[in-house]
């Protein structure tokens, strides 16, 4: 079935996985009933601004690309389009690495922080700061390790593709060593009622500095800086989003 068939065996996934979490409703473990609820429309308010920033986190993906892809083919040709096309895959992969650790932590800190548990939450902290680390660790690692991999993976390279990618890659790949720490911090953020926090980290690497550097780098440093400017937002970010975590770490006490 081609294109039309990819398409459907997305949306066939999507409707069974739909269904296997709805069977959760049926069953005599289910705790969850519709009750009536009051001043609705705040409450709204709430959910909206506390998990705006998770939300931007993809939406950003999606303006960074066409911001890349438009920057790529006015300063450097479509042979580094192509090596972009890997990479832009494999921080997918990153990104949901990072997605795991927020999502597994967000439940039992934001629990914790309702419990008045400020131990638990800075024990809960250590264990998921560590293992966005051995996450950035790893795939900065691969990264530079065997670039090429990723090319030969996603395509059938061209000799001029393999001798561009390398650098390229390595360099691009310095991003996924802090990627799923910054990430991480805004669930970490939203889990302890901090939405302002997790704002300035969703949208400060996901659009404002990124976008800038996107665009201003080439004009700036040449049009091979232009794969610096992810590197150099995680960085920036990363800066506040230490220094917001201690802050508001060290006012836990309940």
């Amino acid at each position: 079935m081609g294109i039309r068939g990819a398409g459907l065996a997305t949306a066939i996934g999507s409707v069974i996985s739909f269904l296997v979490m709805m069977t959760h409703f049926l069953s005599r473990k289910n705790t969850l009933r519709l009750v009536k609820t009051s001043h609705i429309f705040h409450k709204l308010y709430e959910i909206v601004v506390t998990g705006f920033s998770s939300f931007f986190i993809d939406v950003a993906m999606g303006i960074l690309t066409v911001l890349f892809n438009r920057q790529i083919m006015k300063y450097l040709g479509s042979d580094a389009l192509a090596i972009y096309g890997p990479i832009i895959n494999v921080s997918t992969f990153v990104q949901c690495c990072a997605y795991s650790v927020g999502q597994a932590s967000q439940p039992i800190i934001s629990y914790n922080f309702g419990a008045g548990r400020a131990d638990r939450i800075r024990e809960t902290l250590r264990l998921a700061v560590g293992t966005t680390v051995v996450f950035g660790i790893f795939w900065t690692a691969c990264s530079v390790l065997a670039p090429n991999f990723y090319i030969r993976l996603f395509m059938s390279p061209t000799k001029a593709i393999l001798d561009m990618a390398p650098a390229i890659i390595r360099t691009y790949a310095v991003s996924f060593l802090l990627l799923p720490f910054n990430i991480f911090s805004t669930y970490y953020f939203q889990a302890i009622m901090q939405p302002k926090a997790a704002f300035v980290v969703s949208v400060g690497r996901g659009l404002v500095i990124s976008g800038i550097l996107i665009l201003l780098l080439p004009v700036i440093a040449g049009e091979d800086s232009l794969w610096w400017a992810m590197p150099i937002t995680e960085c920036l970010v990363m800066i506040y989003a230490v220094c917001a975590m201690k802050k508001h770490t060290e006012r836990l006490n309940f």
